[in-house]
């Protein structure tokens, strides 16, 4: 197994890579435990350096036309393209997922480009339109310096989702990785510097929650952009009230149903609820957490499959061969808060039918679990990891019911075979990413991206970035003067007493 090179950390201020001043931070892959980044957090002092100087690129960075900005996030895409095994390899390492899911992400990271260069020409293109003698104008500006807060779980498309179209847009960026992702994040800021970004446009600061507090409350942030979960979103939320001028955009995790109803083929829709469970451990925003089944023959045929089927995945290590479906979590602390999880479960009734486990391998890995529960058994909590409940449902309308209890709502799945079961499903059930017979863990670039409830607050991500990045203008524009020669009722003196 070939190990990443290890990263030696640094931060990125006013186009000068710089150590960070705050304190030592040493990233160990879940793999192995060897250090994969190596450096220092920003200090406080640093954190304002990097924000004015987003804050000096950004009046000469708006001003270009967007066929500029397009070309240096196209480059951006090439650069990505030439070294994509290099990205994947440092995501595997420092994350842990498998290497094929890794280049799956690269590749995402790639189309992300192409994609949000069209929602922007879509969505925020000018638009003029003849008014009697004047001109209707709807023109779109930039916000100014963005800080991007990004997760570990895809710690390169998840960034991007933020970043490409807030540069598209105009703005300038403080990008802050997750700290559990450091070499990931660092590497797409060196790869944005190779692509010919002015100085002062990207600035890339490591840190923990304190460094992204101190730069969320700067003055000089028009926005902060947020992927991660509930607490630290709802923790932005608190620190932004009363600063309405600020943008926020908050894309948070789920508590996600998957409801099965009159299906006929039981081995696809065991592979479909073990691709939404599992894939990247169950550490997706969009991982089904809760599988709702129709109906007592549909329930035990299905768990039957599952249970036949779920001990059979391969779990790994990210570069072995044959690749395995599973890496480890992102640290062994959170593969302790799993198996404590499925403990609670099992304690207030619920029965193991595949049980988690923790394997030989490392600290980090864990099987896949499967707990049959009633609902009196859980609570609306969302475990980042790869345990499934699972609940019988009598009829279509009780599983829907049951899909609704929760107070999140970012996605939902529905497997069955008759349309009108799912049009049923879709237009009664609270979500954002509503499948059928698909993963719920499938999105499309050319699709928006969010939830509501307590995963997002209202400002989609995906294709509809674009419209968080900028704001409208609305002008009314003449050549002349001679709308206010018009006669207004009460104004008849000034026109009489006019002299030109």
């Amino acid at each position: 197994m070939t190990i990443a090179t290890e990263v030696q950390g640094h931060c990125f201020i006013d186009g000068q890579w710089v150590d960070g001043m705050g304190q030592e931070w040493l990233r160990h892959s879940p793999v192995d435990n060897k250090i994969v980044w190596r450096g220092s957090w920003a200090a406080m002092h640093q954190v304002e350096l990097a924000i004015q100087s987003g804050c000096g690129a950004f009046e000469a960075w708006a001003q270009l036309n967007l066929e500029e900005r397009t070309h240096c996030c196209r480059k951006f895409a090439d650069i990505v393209s030439k070294d994509k095994e290099e990205l994947a390899r440092l995501i595997a390492m420092e994350t842990g997922k498998p290497l094929w899911e890794a280049r799956t992400e690269v590749v995402t990271v790639i189309g992300k480009v192409a994609n949000s260069i069209d929602a922007i020409q879509q969505r925020r293109s000018t638009f003029t339109e003849s008014n009697g003698e004047s001109v209707v104008a709807t023109r779109y500006r930039p916000h100014g310096v963005m800080l991007v807060l990004g997760p570990y779980n895809l710690p390169a498309h998840l960034p991007g989702a933020h970043i490409v179209p807030a540069l598209l847009a105009g703005n300038t960026i403080v990008f802050k990785p997750s700290e559990l992702s450091p070499g990931v994040g660092q590497w797409l800021v060196a790869a944005w510097e190779k692509a010919g970004l002015p100085k002062g446009v990207m600035n890339l600061l490591h840190g923990n929650s304190e460094v992204a507090i101190a730069a969320a409350s700067s003055d000089s942030v028009a926005g902060v952009l947020f992927t991660g979960s509930y607490l630290a979103g709802a923790s932005l939320h608190r620190l932004l009230a009363g600063k309405p001028e600020k943008v926020l955009a908050l894309e948070m995790g789920g508590n996600n149903p998957l409801v099965v109803h009159n299906t006929s083929d039981y081995f696809a829709a065991a592979r479909t609820i073990i691709l939404s469970a599992f894939i990247t451990s169950g550490q997706r925003c969009t991982c089904a957490r809760r599988l709702i089944v129709s109906g007592k023959d549909t329930y035990q045929r299905l768990v039957d499959q599952l249970a036949e089927l779920i001990p059979k995945i391969k779990v790994g290590h990210p570069l072995d061969e044959p690749q395995p479906f599973m890496g480890p979590m992102i640290h062994s602390l959170a593969a302790d808060r799993m198996l404590d999880a499925q403990r609670e479960l099992i304690t207030k009734g619920g029965t193991a039918i595949v049980e988690m486990r923790r394997l030989d391998l490392c600290n980090a890995l864990l099987s896949p679990g499967l707990i049959a529960v009633d609902q009196a058994g859980l609570d609306d909590t969302e475990h980042f990891g790869p345990m499934l409940s699972v609940q019988l449902a009598a009829d279509l309308d009780e599983a829907i019911a049951m899909a609704n209890r929760t107070r999140f709502g970012l996605a939902a799945g529905f497997i069955g075979d008759a349309e009108e079961d799912y049009q049923h499903f879709v237009s009664r059930v609270r979500a954002g990413v509503i499948n059928w017979n698909r993963q719920t863990t499938g999105a499309s670039g050319r699709l928006p991206f969010g939830g509501i409830g307590l995963s997002g607050n209202h400002q989609p991500s995906g294709f509809f970035a674009a419209d968080y990045c900028s704001y409208p203008i609305a002008s009314i524009e003449s050549h002349d003067l001679n709308e206010s020669k018009k006669p207004v009722p009460g104004l008849e003196a000034l026109i009489e007493n006019h002299v030109n």
